[in-house]
């Protein structure tokens, strides 16, 4: 049998065979307190019941299970060996009658990957915690199952877990007798099973609301996370998004929330941002604050609360057959994220945000040479595992922001309720969701999923003006263009914006025209005769989903006035496009970072602003030629240091530039103002050094040698929490020394002993921009190990090794030889593998190019 991956045509073989009506799953996890007695890893014991029926009697199949042992199976009353029937991963069923039952008795194991059922002990107080995470197929780590999503079946848990502790699933739980019992779950995938157990900090509300047919509606509503957490947890503002998400979508959906009780927990060592678990929720704890941060992190929780919630119908009440039409659920919980966001919170800036922060996301993945189209060939797990991707999410979202231009929102909602109540409780392909969507619109939905759904790669519009000899606009076209490697044009329902400076300078929008851009070359008749523009904003408001290119004119007008632009959406749009010029070597690097020192600072969107920062330093980085570097850092460090002593004392704005002056600071003297805000002997008016602030002055401080062991192990005492203990191993491989780079990489590369969000803080510190020569002898090695890892780790580890060691900073001719060099000798590499290697030598070949134009444009 294979090891542990499933292939699609396997899945379909089985969902043609088997039907299960119900799984049984008993858990103990006393074990997870006190010594370890045992060689090997801690396990806990799993107990599974599954009934099913199978439409062959006498044929065979199997049951998904990895366990580091299996004490006994049973199928049908008739014990099995399970040495004969367990190979690791499955559990071979022979000879299968027409109803069955399998029990499986197995010793699971603890996980410290975020794979299956985590265990954390909080160096805080020592308390255990315990929370489970099985997208795409991690609950067959868990308990014996049917691994894939479309033998769905209703679940009932129980679990024995230490005294102290309280337990939770997807249901209502009780404890009797010591054994915690849960409420049987509607018919649900494997997937989103879930039991969060341990000491943690719960708070409760609740929400309720009356049915158009006069009944009410009651939801218990729950919130929990570490007892260290609980003095920064503002569940009130969770609740407070959580309901206005409930009143919304049952606005809007006309199918009342059925799933009983909604909890969130939020949960530490966390892989995803969130996990769609119907009835609890869980999120990374990250997402509770233990400083000052801007609106945009709030914004971005309120934000992912909502995705969580729109899956409880894009996802979990209907289900994608398989990994195929990931998008099924994951673009409309991204589009609805948003959507909601705007319609029922205070974030009304949500699509400013989209437009800026996910669009960059999608435009990123959209032109890798993994790029997919948005209904994915997804050949098995690891193929979905790497689909969780600015494809599946962002791009997906932007097509369906088009495509409700392109139908109305009247006929896209209607859709979705009739597509919710149709197939409630079961699985569906693309063609389920298009058939509604006609219905209800009257369009031709073949032909914008072919365009949309079924083809890969972004689009680029831009202006054409041509001018009369009045100086008005004679014809104004739009031009379209694809790359070779993805020649698709598709049509676009677009504003095109026209701008004029005014009397004080700001460019203004004095006509707007929609149009469907069909074909390369389409013209906007609506706007001959208009005067002519400074700037030609195509794509204005944000409608498709394309790359934003300029006519001479309009870069020029940018150039000299992108700050006094006044529309905050139009603004954006603005800064994105120059932003995917420089990424496409038609901006100089320098000119991009030259833009955000003289307008940055009038940013008013503090969203918009802290992407500026990001993308400043990513250009850095990567795309300005290496002998500007230098002068390039020491001009957005004094930039920055300027926009923080002048902005509004204590503002989020004066925070995002004291966070993003700590990223480009390199100098003596910026390290000196560091240190002194730290020890207090430098102060900076209404900006509070809180111990998050403290460990983002510190990072830089020990990746130049300002900070060393004795410093950081002294900061560690100040702040002795699972929060400081991540902060400060990042900052400890930060430090420039070849000692300290060997050490970390072998934590990395030749041992399993760290957790994963160890992992990802050792490789966060590891690859630090000042340190290039210091890294250099990494590159080969990351080349003789990764296929290793890729064996040995779990795939989860194994993605955060293969693409965070990737020698990304090594920006030369030789490091891409070496990268094609490896993909031609490993042909025969697991596509997972051989897809981040792709990916990681996309952008350092992008890196190059960019390098290339700006070192041109200095001449």
């Amino acid at each position: 049998m294979p090891g542990e991956n499933l292939s699609r045509d396997e899945a379909r073989e089985r969902a043609a065979l088997l039907s299960v009506d119900g799984y049984d799953v008993s858990l103990d996890v006393r074990s997870a307190v006190g010594d370890e007695t045992v060689d090997g890893p801690r396990t806990f014991r799993s107990v599974t019941t599954i009934r099913f029926r199978c439409g062959e009697p006498g044929a065979s199949s199997f049951a998904d299970l990895i366990a580091p042992s299996v004490t006994a199976v049973s199928l049908n009353g008739k014990d099995l060996d399970p040495g004969e029937v367990f190979d690791g991963s499955r559990i071979a069923l022979e000879d299968l009658a027409a109803e069955n039952e399998l029990v499986v008795d197995a010793q699971c194991a603890y996980s410290r990957t975020g794979e299956g059922l985590h265990r954390f002990v909080d160096p805080e107080d020592g308390e255990v915690y315990l929370y489970t995470q099985y997208e795409p197929a991690d609950s067959r780590r868990v308990f014996a199952n049917f691994e894939q999503p479309d033998l769905k079946a209703p679940f009932r848990f129980e679990v024995r877990a230490p005294e102290e502790w309280t337990v939770w699933s997807n249901g209502v739980g009780e404890l009797t007798d010591g054994v915690w019992r849960f409420a049987e779950t509607k018919p649900i995938s494997t997937y989103i099973t879930c039991v969060v157990a341990g000491p943690y900090h719960y708070v409760t509300d609740a929400y309720s609301r009356v049915l158009d047919d006069g009944t009410s509606l009651e939801i218990p509503l729950g919130a929990m996370c570490r007892k260290g957490l609980a003095p920064y947890f503002d569940a009130d503002d969770v609740f407070l998004v959580t309901k206005q998400g409930l009143d919304f979508f049952h606005d809007h959906f006309d199918y009342p929330y059925p799933f009983g009780k909604y909890d969130q927990a939020f949960v530490p060592e966390y892989n995803l941002g969130a996990m769609e678990n119907p009835g609890l929720v869980t999120f990374r704890e990250e997402f509770i604050f233990r400083g000052k941060v801007t609106q945009t992190s709030y914004e971005g929780r309120a934000n992912v609360i909502l995705h969580e919630m729109a899956h409880m119908w894009f996802g979990d009440l209907v289900t994608m057959e398989w990994w195929d039409d990931l998008w099924l659920k994951e673009s409309f919980a991204d589009f609805m994220g948003a959507f909601a966001l705007v319609g029922a919170t205070r974030f009304k800036d949500g699509w400013i945000t989209f437009a800026n922060r996910r669009k960059a996301w999608a435009y990123r993945a959209d032109q890798l040479p993994s790029t997919h189209p948005v209904t994915a060939d997804i050949r098995d797990l690891q193929d979905a595992k790497l689909n969780f991707d600015g494809i599946t999410y962002a791009k997906g979202a932007s097509v369906l922001k088009q495509l409700v231009a392109y139908v109305g929102q009247d006929a896209f909602l209607e859709g979705a309720r009739r597509y919710f109540k149709r197939h409630a409780y079961g699985n569906t392909r693309l063609v389920d969701l298009l058939s509604v969507l006609a219905e209800t619109s009257g369009r031709d939905m073949g032909a914008w999923s072919r365009a949309w759904l079924q083809t890969a790669g972004v689009n680029s519009l831009t202006p054409q003006v041509l001018l009369a000899p009045d100086g008005r606009v004679d014809e104004l076209a739009v031009l379209q263009e694809a790359a070779e490697s993805h020649p698709e044009l598709r049509p676009h329902r677009v504003a095109v914006g026209l701008y004029r400076r005014s009397a004080s300078g700001a460019p203004e929008r004095y006509a707007r025209a929609e149009v469907d851009v069909e074909g390369p070359r389409t013209v906007v008749t609506d706007l001959a005769g208009s005067e002519a523009p400074d700037l030609v904003l195509v794509n204005d408001d944000d409608l498709t989903y394309c790359k934003i290119r300029f006519d001479e004119t309009s870069l020029e007008t940018l150039k000299g006035h992108l700050g006094d632009i006044t529309d905050p959406l139009a603004r954006a749009l603005c800064w994105s496009a120059l932003w995917n010029m420089t990424r496409d070597a038609l901006l100089p690097a320098r000119d991009f970072v030259e833009l955000v020192l003289r307008f940055a600072g009038r940013e008013s969107g503090i969203g918009v602003l802290q992407m500026l920062h990001a993308w400043a330093n990513s250009a850095l980085v990567n795309y300005v030629a290496p002998n500007w570097r230098e002068t390039g850092g020491r001009l957005l460090a004094e930039g920055a240091l300027r926009e923080l002593r002048s902005a509004e004392a204590g503002s989020q704005h004066q925070l995002a530039w004291a966070r993003f002056f700590a990223t480009v600071a390199s100098g003596a003297d910026d390290m000196g103002l560091l240190r002194g805000l730290l020890d207090g002997t430098a102060r900076i008016d209404g900006l509070e050094v809180d111990q998050e602030l403290r460990w983002a002055f510190l990072q830089p401080l020990a990746a130049h040698g300002f900070a060393d062991e004795r410093v950081l192990a002294a900061e560690l005492v100040r702040d002795n929490t699972a929060s400081g203990k991540r902060h400060q191993v990042r900052c400890l491989a930060a430090r420039p020394s070849a000692a300290v780079k060997a050490q970390a990489w072998a934590q990395l590369v030749e041992s399993d002993a760290l957790s994963n969000a160890l992992v990802e803080a050792t490789i966060a510190g590891f690859a630090q921009p000042s340190q290039r020569e210091l890294l250099a002898p990494y590159a080969e090695k990351y080349f003789a190990a990764i296929e290793r890892v890729w064996s040995e780790r779990s795939i989860q580890i194994a993605m955060h090794v293969v693409e965070g060691l990737f020698p990304a900073l090594q920006h030369s001719r030789q490091t891409l030889d070496a990268t094609d060099a490896w993909l031609a000798a490993h042909e025969d590499a697991a596509p997972a593998l051989r897809r981040l290697v792709l990916e990681a030598r996309d952008d350092l070949a992008r890196g190059l190019r960019g390098q290339a134009c700006d070192a041109k444009a200095a001449g």
